[in-house]
């Protein structure tokens, strides 16, 4: 399964394999492309008991609607009994993470390879 819808500022891409869900944010996530993304993003994080991985490596910007978005994320995998990782190897978005409380709450590791290292899959189960 891939799709991608492109908006204004930003966009989705969401694939599935090797047991997870993908979830691509690309250029600007902002007030522009947040109600959009939304939809695409429930519907990514509809299923229970998915690892989910939101890859913010695309992602050139990201202000408190897209903090929002990743915060709706997590919530909606966990209340789902899933797993969200967050690969971001940004730092000022890492810190944008940090500051909005989803640091100690998400597993975020740098690259997509490291999600698909054994360790990663074996925590993510």
């Amino acid at each position: 399964m891939e799709q991608a819808t492109t908006w204004p500022a930003g966009h989705i891409q969401v694939h599935e394999g090797d047991g997870l869900v993908v979830i691509e944010f690309h250029g600007e996530i902002d007030i522009a492309a947040a109600l959009p993304i939304m939809f695409e993003m429930d519907a990514a994080t509809a299923a229970a008991g998915q690892t989910v991985v939101l890859d913010l490596t695309p992602t050139l910007f990201i202000d408190c609607y897209g903090l929002r978005l990743v915060h709706r994320a997590e919530q909606r995998v966990r209340e789902r009994g899933g797993r969200l990782l967050v690969v971001c190897p940004h730092p000022l978005i890492l810190k944008i993470l940090q500051l909005g409380g989803l640091g100690e709450r998400l597993a975020v590791p740098p690259t997509m390879e490291e999600v698909h290292a054994p360790e990663a899959q074996e925590s993510a189960g």
